[in-house]
């Protein structure tokens, strides 16, 4: 069976009372969450929920013409299938995996029974929906009014706090998909960023090394999504350091 421990790298997971996790934990499945892996297409009906570990997810708008952009970013804060306890079942999104990983996943009608059967299940996946809905939100006004200079430092600091560590691996083809803006005017920005000192970045590999001034220089979209995530999960936060 799933050692509680790794469970509990998901703070979703983590935030759960000692009993309802172990009853989960026989329904959770580690699965490896390979880069460029889609975990669900555009109207698909959802078979299950993903609880990433150390994996980040993107969650995708797809154009008729093939283009796309991200509207939110998944990581070891959440769960991939809002949608499944909302009621439609299936999401005009793409779920596709932007950094390697792994993470868990439970069955689609498992996890129906559970968040049926429990309160304090219900009411810690709606808190966390609310902070999703805040980050897609806040990425559409970005995405309209500021800067590719500014959307690149939101974009790395929501990526680097979905990981451990101040290492990324993106390539600038990824983060230009996942923006929906051109490749060159993410190179552009992320040159800017590494000869000021910001970055380190070499054949995909990004490394932060001054995360204050990235923070600095992005524009007040992180803040917002960053203040809703820690308002909506700060008790789901507390009862993993306490408990797992």
């Amino acid at each position: 069976m799933l050692e509680e421990a790794q469970a509990c790298q998901n703070i979703l997971i983590a935030g759960l009372s000692a009993n309802i996790r172990q009853r989960w934990l026989p329904a959770l499945e580690r699965v490896e969450m390979p880069l460029g892996d889609v975990l669900y297409e555009s109207g698909e009906t959802l078979d299950h929920v993903y609880f990433p570990l150390t994996s980040i997810v993107s969650l995708l708008y797809v154009m008729e013409n093939g283009a796309s952009a991200e509207i939110a970013v998944v990581g070891k804060e959440g769960l991939v299938g809002v949608s499944l306890f909302m009621g439609g079942g299936s999401t005009p999104s793409r779920a596709l995996v932007q950094s390697d990983g792994v993470g868990l996943r439970m069955a689609a009608d498992r996890f129906i029974k559970e968040f049926n059967r429990s309160a304090f299940v219900l009411h810690l996946m709606l808190r966390y929906t609310q902070a999703l809905i805040t980050q897609m939100t806040q990425t559409a006004v970005c995405n309209r009014h500021h800067t590719v200079d500014q959307q690149l430092c939101r974009w790395l600091l929501l990526s680097l706090d979905r990981v451990d560590g101040d290492k990324l691996i993106m390539t600038q083809k990824l983060i230009a998909d996942m923006l929906g803006v051109r490749r060159e005017g993410v190179t552009e920005a992320a040159h800017k960023l590494q000869s000021a000192g910001l970055i380190e970045y070499a054949r995909g590999h990004i490394t932060v090394l001054n995360r204050k001034e990235l923070e600095r220089r992005s524009c007040e979209c992180y803040e917002v999504v960053k203040l809703e995530y820690d308002r909506l999960l700060r008790q789901t936060s507390t009862r993993k350091m306490n408990h797992c």
